[in-house]
């Protein structure tokens, strides 16, 4: 009977147990192990030479032969060492190998681990930021009567002298420019038959969730559109480069208006869960938060200062508010006593006048140093739902729930014309360009009218859903639209 050895894999010579592990060795092979390790070969645990147990056998087994049996015995010798080293050498490998694969297994264990804690605790510090943005107290202002006009509380300082100094000479800073730049038409601007052929030259519809339809807003500057969405989010967005610049989180219900600032990295939102909120493009989180209103802010205007907002709500108030501290210096009802949801609001291009537009269909020029009513218009037969002022400062246009659009002349008080909608479909937008020659109408579809002729140039069909933002761009010679069909569009001519 022979026996095996548990390192080389080799029959024994002179067989050994180990009381240790109860496995059988060379003898010669297990005491050079136990001199260089001190330990048994299997359970590792320790093991001296004089520990070993002989194995008496009956002499019938055959063994290899010696190596000083054989002719060459010096070379087998050498040859038998060697083979006694890469025996000891194997088996030593084959224990580490083991060992190595139980310590990765362990640490990719780990590591997946460690991944998933990071993920949850960024996601919960991300929330955490929100939450502490919303209630910081620096940035929110409370009206506590309905039935007042103005709010006097605390947060709402009014118009100072100093504010209303900066209004004032930024005014006759822009009217002078404004008469400079009516001498004569930019050379580049639009001609009405450029117009007739605008074409659809690029499309875009995975801006916001695809599961949450549609868009709701829009603002542009240069190749950016800020649009918001009924998902919650605005996204701020490089046509040109097809490209996602940053998206805006932290409303908590739809987005309703937006802003673009023309002048800085900053963003503007108002939404229907009451607040306006201030973004910088560098930062997805809000910096400032505007908690002015008590019920759905449906628009926002930009005082041409680039520091001060105007809000409209359904609360039926208005409000006058410093975007970079977030506090509102003054608010406003639409009427004294009663409550009319105020759907849309813009700035005159001059800055101390502006308009807005109700749920009982009138139109209203506020001068916004007294805070006062200076001029009415009550033509409408439906609630009034957008708002532009041409930039030559003359015109007005409104645009109806029931699909009509009227062009009002602000030096004489009276509507001018009337564009009326078979359909009688919502005006969801109205945008005139740059030069006040032409005029955007966002409803069912998009149309540009020549305003001198009120001829209309253009009607695109291309949206599968009600238009609610039309922007032109530089000189009228592209026109960007959003709809609640999820797609942002960019006409050319």
């Amino acid at each position: 009977m022979s026996f095996v050895c548990g390192i080389s894999g080799e029959p024994t010579e002179d067989p050994v147990i180990s009381p240790i592990s109860g496995h059988i060795f060379d003898r010669r092979l297990i005491s050079k192990f136990v001199a260089e390790n001190g330990t048994d070969p299997i359970s590792c645990s320790e093991l001296s030479e004089n520990q070993l147990i002989s194995v008496k056998t009956d002499g019938t087994s055959s063994v290899p032969r010696n190596a000083a049996t054989t002719s060459i015995p010096s070379l087998l010798k050498m040859l038998q060492d060697e083979w006694d080293t890469v025996m000891l050498n194997s088996f030593s490998l084959r224990q580490q190998l083991l060992i190595a694969r139980q310590e990765l297994s362990h640490s990719l264990y780990q590591h997946d681990a460690a991944c998933r804690v990071i993920a949850r605790l960024s996601k919960e510090l991300t929330a955490a930021r929100e939450a502490l943005s919303t209630l910081k107290p620096h940035t929110t202002s409370k009206f506590e009567n309905d039935d007042v006009s103005i709010d006097e509380s605390e947060d709402q300082q009014g118009l100072s002298e100093a504010i209303l100094i900066k209004l004032e000479e930024k005014s006759k800073s822009l009217t002078a420019d404004r008469k400079q730049r009516g001498k004569s038409l930019p050379d580049g601007l639009a001609k009405q038959d450029e117009l007739t052929g605008l074409k659809q030259t690029s499309l875009h519809t995975a801006i916001h969730s695809t599961g949450t339809p549609g868009l709701t807003s829009l603002d542009i500057c240069d190749k950016l559109a800020l649009t918001g969405g009924i998902d919650k989010t605005a996204v701020l967005y490089n046509w040109e480069k097809e490209q996602v610049v940053q998206t805006f989180k932290g409303h908590s219900k739809k987005i309703n208006a937006v802003v673009l600032h023309p002048d800085s990295k900053t963003s503007i939102t108002a939404s229907a869960d009451s607040h306006i909120r201030v973004w910088t493009v560098d930062e997805s989180v809000s910096k400032v938060i505007i908690d002015v209103h008590q019920a759905s802010v449906t628009d926002i205007s930009l005082n041409a200062t680039g520091d001060y907002i105007l809000s409209a709500s359904d609360d039926s108030f208005w409000a006058f508010s410093d975007i970079r501290y977030g506090k509102s210096l003054c608010k406003v009802a639409a009427e004294a006593g009663t409550h009319i949801a105020m759907h849309c609001i813009e700035f005159h291009p001059d800055g101390l006048i502006f308009g807005t537009g109700t749920a009982d269909a009138v139109v209203k020029i506020w001068d916004l140093k007294n805070q006062t009513v200076a001029a009415a218009f009550p033509g409408h037969s439906a609630a009034v739902r957008s708002i532009a002022f041409s930039e030559n400062g003359y015109y007005l246009a409104t645009g109806s729930e029931d699909g009509e659009v009227k062009l009002w002349d602000l030096r004489k008080l009276k509507n001018l014309k009337t564009l009326t909608n078979e359909e009688k479909q919502p005006i969801n937008s109205l945008s005139f360009d740059m030069t006040g020659t032409f005029l955007g109408i966002g409803g069912q579809k998009v149309q540009v009218l020549h305003v001198k002729s009120w001829n209309e140039v253009a009607t695109l069909s291309d949206h599968s859903g009600p238009v609610t933002g039309v922007r032109f761009g530089e000189n009228a010679r592209s026109l960007v639209t959003c709809s609640l069909d999820k797609s942002l569009r960019v006409f050319s001519i």
